[in-house]
């Protein structure tokens, strides 16, 4: 490795690092969650929030645009948003007769789709195509989208009123799916204190930090690290073990000559425990979502200051990826921290189910 690829490696953690100790500070107590999500963005991915109102949701979409130096703006879905007011619509002017586009909140670069759930599934499947070839098609004319572009949406969980489940194909488009949960007691301290200060500041007249003061870096630097993030190396061992993962979700174990290993249910784990694999109730995982799973992995070796993927970063990253894929159904739990023990254990499932070292099973 050349010195000029070397204090791009060390520039590139310095970074990263600044930017969790920024926005860790802004959302106190998720040091983990934090991390989840810049690993989704330097990912290119989309990330989804699923959680109760006020838990920090919104806090955590602006933080991440404004630590970043990135265009932001938040759309609270309702139940009579229209597609134009996500997208954007064509109004005639009559000044020199001619149609002008008016752009939607979708062209900036970090867009917060808040309560993505409350809206009309027509409304919904306005970010279809934006999260899947980043542009627009307006009026028969198609619009590119800003570079990096980043959606973040919030919903709340499916036994809250006036909320409508996200279809499969869009939830396919989130790279990640997570939870904040509540804070822990001394997070919650700081919270109260926070607030606090923030009060006596006001009285006092005194300036608080801005938007502007919290970019760490620009929109050039984020590109890079994202290209940084692609160039980490991944072994076949590894790209076997996410294989083998994705093809026990679908059933069944395929073999390179593209034909069905007919000992899939009676295969044997790491623990020399007889697997059956048909005992694992699930949705299959689609050639995407395992796309979703490299790519996430990947970022996760990037932000651990490694240039390879370890198996240990596929099953960092495993639930919060394919947790929402897996899943049979949305509407069948009416407590979301139910729900998402049940998509952990299954997720778990399919992990233990599956040899690190023989995963294909040659």
């Amino acid at each position: 490795m050349s010195q000029d690829l070397i204090n791009a490696h060390v520039n590139h953690q310095q970074t990263v690092q600044a930017i969790l100790t920024k926005i860790e500070s802004v959302l106190l107590g998720k040091p983990h969650q934090c991390r989840l999500a810049l690993t989704c963005l330097l990912a290119q991915g989309h990330l989804l929030i699923e959680d109760l109102p006020g838990m920090g949701k919104t806090t955590l979409a602006h933080s991440l645009a404004t630590t970043l130096g990135l265009s932001y703006q938040r759309t609270q879905f309702t139940s009579d948003l229209l597609p134009g007011d996500v997208v954007g619509i064509s109004i005639f002017n009559t000044d020199n007769n001619q149609f002008e586009l008016h752009k939607g909140p979708i062209f900036n670069q970090v867009v917060l789709a808040d309560e993505i759930n409350r809206a009309s599934p027509k409304t919904q499947s306005a970010l279809l195509e934006a999260m899947a070839e980043k542009q627009v098609s307006i009026d028969g004319t198609t619009y590119e989208l800003p570079t990096p572009f980043f959606v973040i949406a919030t919903q709340n969980p499916l036994y809250h009123a006036g909320t409508y489940p996200l279809p499969e194909s869009q939830l396919d488009r989130f790279m990640m799916r997570l939870s904040l949960g509540f804070p822990d007691i001394k997070a919650q301290r700081k919270i109260l204190l926070a607030q606090t200060n923030l009060a006596t500041n006001e009285t006092n007249n005194e300036t608080t930090e801005t938007s502007a003061d919290l970019a760490i870096i620009d929109k050039q630097r984020l590109v890079a690290m994202q290209d940084a993030v692609q160039q980490v190396t991944v072994a076949a061992d590894v790209l076997d073990y996410i294989i083998a993962l994705c093809q026990l979700s679908r059933g069944a174990y395929v073999g390179f000559d593209g034909t069905a290993n007919s000992n899939k249910n009676n295969r044997v784990n790491g623990n020399n425990k007889t697997d059956t694999s048909s005992d694992i109730n699930c949705k299959p995982l689609s050639p995407r979502a395992s796309k979703a799973l490299l790519s996430a992995a990947k970022a996760h070796a990037f932000i651990n200051d490694r240039d390879y993927v370890l198996p240990d970063d596929v099953q960092a990253v495993f639930y919060v990826v394919c947790q929402h894929r897996l899943e049979i159904s949305a509407s069948h739990s009416h407590h979301l921290n139910q729900e998402q023990e049940e998509q952990s254990s299954v997720a778990r499932q399919l992990l233990n189910s599956v040899d690190v070292l023989n995963p294909l099973g040659f």
